[in-house]
């Protein structure tokens, strides 16, 4: 039927069937959400950033299509895009986008002031980021900018204020985006140096392994040192040593710097975010 091939087309321009895009964002906002409530937020927070979650990452994926199709075209990895092979036109995919992005924003109308605010600073740097990779030496950055914002709108949306926890956690959580969107760059990068396209894998050249190495002790040093004070219990950081267990697979992962290895290590970084989630959410339920 005409309107379930629609169906799959715009599902596979929003990824539906790869959540680990989502799940990457979705982890540590909800760590956030529940060290600004010290527990469980409550089912409304929760639902909010959940189903926001995942509606904004959907509407990302719209404007990096559109915005990368002359790109995604020549990298084999995204030749098969639906706006890149035409299936779905550019109209087609910034209103599914920007559907998708209203959604996301009556869910955050139903928070407070300074939610509602920084959503509209998370959604500019949205927009801006598939742009980034045109002019910045790491767009990882930026992408990290845009992926930490839902931590400072939890702690606003519990607490109705910005306290330097929030934006503690939020520098961490740049340095987790820093690591695994360069494993996800390396798999790219034979490719974009032809395009002329700008990555962490290519400025860091030779540096990318050690960098990313830093990078996810950056993140998990930041985190267990910023919530020392705030997560108590065993449980914590029995997950900070399973977060570190899995910094190392991903050495293996990604020391030899094949595209298989690198993409695998990409791909299952959500586990290491769910691993410090559990440990904070199952301390302060054993409290």
């Amino acid at each position: 039927m005409r309107w379930r091939k629609k169906l799959d087309l715009y599902l596979a321009l929003i990824r539906w069937d790869r959540p680990a895009g989502w799940l990457l964002l979705l982890w540590p906002t909800l760590g956030a959400l529940w060290v600004a409530a010290g527990g469980f937020p409550g089912w409304h927070l929760l639902s909010v950033f959940v189903l926001g979650t995942i509606l904004m990452r959907s509407a990302g994926c719209c404007v990096n299509d559109v915005a990368d199709r002359d790109f995604d075209k020549h990298v084999k990895r995204t030749a098969g895009r639906p706006v890149t092979t035409g299936a779905v036109s550019v109209k087609e995919a910034l209103m599914v986008g920007a559907l998708l992005a209203l959604l996301a924003f009556a869910l955050v109308l139903t928070t407070n002031a300074i939610t509602i605010g920084l959503s509209g600073a998370a959604l500019a740097v949205t927009l801006a980021y598939p742009y980034a990779k045109r002019y910045v030496s790491m767009p990882q950055a930026v992408l990290g900018i845009a992926f930490g914002m839902g931590i400072p709108m939890a702690f606003a949306a519990v607490r109705g204020d910005l306290p330097p926890l929030a934006w503690l956690l939020m520098l961490g959580n740049l340095f987790w985006v820093l690591a695994y969107d360069t494993e996800y760059a390396m798999v790219d990068r034979d490719d974009d140096l032809r395009l002329g396209i700008k990555t962490s894998a290519i400025t860091l050249g030779m540096w990318d392994v050690p960098v990313v190495m830093l990078c996810y002790l950056a993140f998990i040093s930041i985190w267990t040192l910023a919530l020392g004070g705030y997560v108590q219990g065993t449980l914590f950081y029995v997950s900070i040593t399973v977060a570190l267990a899995q910094v190392m697979w991903h050495f293996t992962l990604i020391r030899a710097r094949t595209r298989d290895g690198c993409f695998k290590a990409f791909r299952l970084n959500h586990w290491l975010g769910f691993a410090l989630f559990a440990g904070i959410a199952a301390s302060y339920a054993a409290q």
